[in-house]
């Protein structure tokens, strides 16, 4: 077992050397170019004086080049905080501020986020390193490092003093009080998953690898480390491929991928429009889906027309490392309403279906689904009330942790886990997981709004679930729909921005004077049914 992640690129470049690494559409790093390029990176970061344990950001598209950053981070024993370059300034800003980042290494279209969050001369120290040209640009940052740079650094491996119990990395999610929540992660619990994963799955050098989800989601370290693990070849998906079925089937096609990983709402979309055909993409061995529920006929879609691959559903949340459970689907299912479940514990995790009172359910009955096991994140970033609230005590084993999900479950005569859904406003939607409170939370700081709800209606479709906003504004006041819409896009990214607004005169409340958000489902279900019988 490696005792850092970094490790297992230094093994393959040893192993291995003039084996592909990385792929991104022409360009292809070789395992030997990636060790040279992050050690000579983690040098550069060191020399600059960064510590054991500081904290460094990442701003800037997938390349081969974010993923050497990223390795650089570690080997300088530094903990990584990817930044998403579509979020908004300010969410950006929260996230450097609570971590006391000490550098942003940036590169591709970023500097108008960068230059917001340089513009009100609040964070002085932040440096600025940067990986390529930062463009479009119309701003000249004065950076700590570029490209050029690394040339004068030695590309020898790097002595690393981290051990496998400290942060590797701090992913932020959303948070229900409209404040992101920075899970970390330690090097020891992704080492434990890619290990387990790389074993069931069969992965050998001859892989060819998705990597499909943005850097920010954890998603993406499996893609990465595994691959890494067993010396395969990692694939950069295209972000601009997501809006395209054909091409993005065409990719694995033409990159001949022997395993894809993406969150539901990418095979809903190949599959809405029939882009692969029976007895296709013959290099895939296997396909894995994590992040929300897939639709049943989906996945009969898929098994109908390629019966050589092998599917796989993956489930856990973002603080229990990666995934928790695993179902491979044993033949294609008959009923399109039969559920898949999220299945049983991958090796070292526990998943515990509990009563209110902490019992265990008994089997066929609704119950709070909690996660034990090695995969459980440390803790959420200096926030030790939400760490308490989350992660309690086994029932049993008092000396021991849960994470409680949020998430109903229930444990099927089969003896399998099957998800139910949220328990509280927590949705997902596209992959992403989105709380409904932190949308509600900026939509109060929309000027002349005063009162709102935000919720969420299950679809059928490829997008998942359907955010929609009712909101009333201040008497005399009138803010459209457009510009509520304008004004949150400054607050949060775009992926929890609602499709549906409305503005009313009051929002309707129930008997306890509290905004009835079950009528406002039912208020927006009939615009929505009203709208499509209106363009059928």
């Amino acid at each position: 077992m490696p005792r850092l992640l970094q490790h297992w690129v230094n093994e393959q470049a040893s192993r291995r050397p003039t084996n592909t690494a990385l792929v991104s559409g022409g360009d292809r790093l070789s395992y030997a170019d990636l060790e040279a390029r992050s050690n000579q990176l983690a040098r550069l970061l060191k020399d600059s004086g960064c510590r054991r344990g500081d904290r460094i950001a990442l701003l800037t598209p997938k390349t081969p080049m974010a993923i050497a950053a990223l390795l650089g981070i570690y080997k300088a024993d530094c903990t990584y905080v990817p930044l998403d370059p579509a979020s908004p300034a300010s969410r950006l800003a929260g996230i450097l501020d609570s971590c006391e980042i000490r550098s942003v290494i940036a590169g591709g279209p970023v500097a108008p986020r960068l230059a917001e969050l340089l513009a009100d001369g609040s964070r002085p120290s932040l440096r600025i390193g940067a990986l390529g040209e930062l463009s479009p640009s119309g701003e000249a940052f004065p950076t700590f490092f570029t490209l050029d740079d690394l040339a004068a650094y030695s590309a020898e491996p790097v002595d690393c003093r981290n051990e496998s119990d400290d942060p590797a990395h701090i992913l932020f999610t959303s948070g229900s009080t409209g404040t992101p929540k920075g899970v970390v992660i330690t090097h020891a619990s992704v080492i434990h998953f890619v290990e387990w994963a790389t074993k069931y799955f069969g992965m050998d050098a001859s892989d060819r690898v998705s990597a499909h989800p943005p850097l920010h989601f954890d998603m993406s370290f499996f893609d990465i480390f595994g691959a890494a693990a067993v010396g395969a070849e990692i694939h950069l998906v295209g972000p601009q491929l997501n809006v395209m079925p054909n091409h993005l089937a065409s990719f694995i096609r033409e990159s001949a991928l022997t395993q894809w990983f993406s969150v539901p709402s990418s095979l809903n979309y190949m599959a809405k429009f029939d882009v692969v055909g029976f007895g296709d993409l013959p290099a895939l061995r296997r396909v894995l889906w994590a992040g929300e529920v897939l639709p049943t006929t989906t996945l009969m879609h898929w098994m109908n027309r390629l019966p050589h691959v092998r599917f796989t559903n993956l489930y856990g949340p973002t603080e229990t490392t990666i995934s928790s459970s695993y179902y491979t689907v044993p033949a294609c299912p008959d009923d399109p309403l039969a559920a898949i479940p999220i299945g049983t514990a991958c090796e070292g995790e526990e998943l515990l279906v509990l009563n209110e009172d902490g019992s265990p359910a008994d089997r066929g009955e609704t119950g709070q689904l909690y996660i034990g096991g090695v995969g459980l994140a440390r803790e959420y970033w200096r926030d030790q009330e939400r760490t308490a609230a989350a992660f309690v005590r086994h029932p049993r084993r008092l000396s021991e942790r849960i994470y409680k999900t949020g998430d109903l479950a229930r444990v099927g005569d089969d003896g399998l886990v099957y998800f139910l859904g949220r328990n509280d406003s927590q949705i997902k939607s596209r992959g992403y997981r989105i709380e409904l409170g932190e949308i509600e939370a900026a939509l109060y700081a929309v000027p002349d709004v005063q009162d709102g709800a935000v919720v969420a209606l299950d679809t059928c479709s490829f997008e998942g679930a359907v955010i929609c906003c009712a909101y009333a504004t201040a008497i005399g006041k009138h803010v459209s729909p457009v510009t509520v819409r304008r004004e949150l896009g400054r607050l949060i990214p775009g992926y929890m921005l609602p499709a549906h607004l409305l503005q009313l005169d009051r929002l309707p409340t129930n008997a306890n004077g509290k905004i009835d958000r079950s009528r406002l489902k039912s208020v927006f279900k009939e615009r929505l049914d009203a709208h499509a019988a209106q363009t059928a």
